[in-house]
């Protein structure tokens, strides 16, 4: 089969028909970049064109309430700091992690009424200079499109108001939950329409959702279905109704959701959580026809080469069948894996991703 263009294998896993082979595409961790340099792979060079990978351009807007961002301590180690959101974090410096959460300004329906009410005024929420620039270069060079959005659960709790305040909101006052994942939609949604009618064309909206854990889930199947699902379908409606596909990237064991994701028309979903208890073969075989799977390639196993390419040829050949399948690990690639690991582990997804 002819060699296709990125936006070309994608097209035709979202229309579940094969390509020449499956896309492929990851996100190393910066400290896996500097190791990859460290072992040869040229400064500069996008990684991508460095392994032949496929590339896939997004594009989001500022959705944020635009609280002031500042750094609030630094240390050789770390650095504390403050978000647009109204979070203050704390990260290391000198590796790659998950920030620590030190506090949020968004803490009740009084703070959430300031923080809206900046959501929904300023202009500059579109970075109309780098779509000029770059939306050409995505275009002729054959890369798959997709919009950024902003909105949920996964990012009202853990960039905005905090864990157990939304998970106890939830159940206590849902309403204003339902305000909170609503207006995060809202505004992704006016912006949205303002970059479309100047005349540029996506191909898909993306929005991270994490909405489980090890084995388990943050909430019921009843809360989801009550305050979650309604939004999520909002999305997808809007989004089918400009021609663009939907993808949704959601952490953690959310096997009882995904009939409800497929109800709702969702498209594809990432990254099938392995370690988590998605087991993308029964997935395959439950949902292959509803929906893209996008990863389920599990990360625990990247740092040993002999188990990840065991692992591949197990996965892919099964995945890749009617198309449908995005190759990823089903997390990031750490900084365990080495240029050479990484090399060996393209191929044989090229090789067996193949038609």
């Amino acid at each position: 089969m002819k060699e296709m263009t990125s936006w070309e294998r994608f097209s035709r896993m979202y229309a579940h028909k094969e390509a020449d082979r499956v896309p492929i595409i990851d996100a190393p961790w910066g400290t896996t970049i500097q190791r990859w340099q460290n072992e040869g792979m040229p400064k500069g060079m996008d990684f991508r064109d460095y392994f032949g990978l496929d590339k896939v351009a997004g594009f989001s807007m500022d959705n944020s309430p635009r609280f002031p961002a500042k750094v609030v301590e630094e240390t050789e180690a770390y650095r504390t700091y403050t978000t647009s959101w109204g979070a203050t974090l704390r990260n290391w410096k000198h590796a790659t992690s998950t920030p620590e959460f030190l506090d949020f300004t968004i803490k009740d329906r009084e703070s959430w009424k300031i923080a809206k009410e900046r959501m929904l005024s300023g202009d500059g929420r579109i970075n109309w200079e780098s779509l000029k620039k770059n939306y050409p270069v995505w275009k002729e060079s054959g890369q798959w499109t997709q919009l950024g959005f902003w909105f949920g659960f996964d990012v009202t709790h853990s960039w905005a108001v905090g864990t157990e305040r939304v998970l106890i909101a939830m159940l206590e006052d849902p309403e204003w939950c339902s305000d909170m994942f609503n207006t995060w939609l809202d505004v992704d949604i006016a912006l949205a329409e303002q970059i479309l009618a100047a005349g540029y064309t996506f191909d898909c909206i993306s929005w991270p959702d994490d909405m489980g854990y090890k084995l388990n889930q943050f909430f019921s199947l009843q809360t989801y279905r009550e305050l979650l699902k309604p939004v999520h379908k909002r999305a997808i409606d809007w989004a089918h109704s400009k021609g663009m596909k939907t993808h949704l990237h959601s952490c953690g064991d959310i096997r009882p959701l995904v009939p409800e994701l497929v109800e709702s028309g969702l498209d594809a979903l990432n990254p099938i959580e392995v370690k988590a208890g998605m087991d993308p073969l029964k997935l395959k075989n439950q949902y292959g026809k509803d929906l893209v799977f996008h990863g389920g390639i599990n990360a625990v196993l990247w740092g040993d080469l002999e188990a990840i390419l065991a692992e591949i040829r197990n996965v892919v050949p099964v995945m890749k069948q009617s198309g449908g399948y995005i190759f990823s690990s089903d997390h990031s690639v750490p900084d365990s894996v080495s240029l050479e690991n990484f090399r060996e582990i393209t191929r044989l997804a090229k090789e067996t991703g193949s038609c």
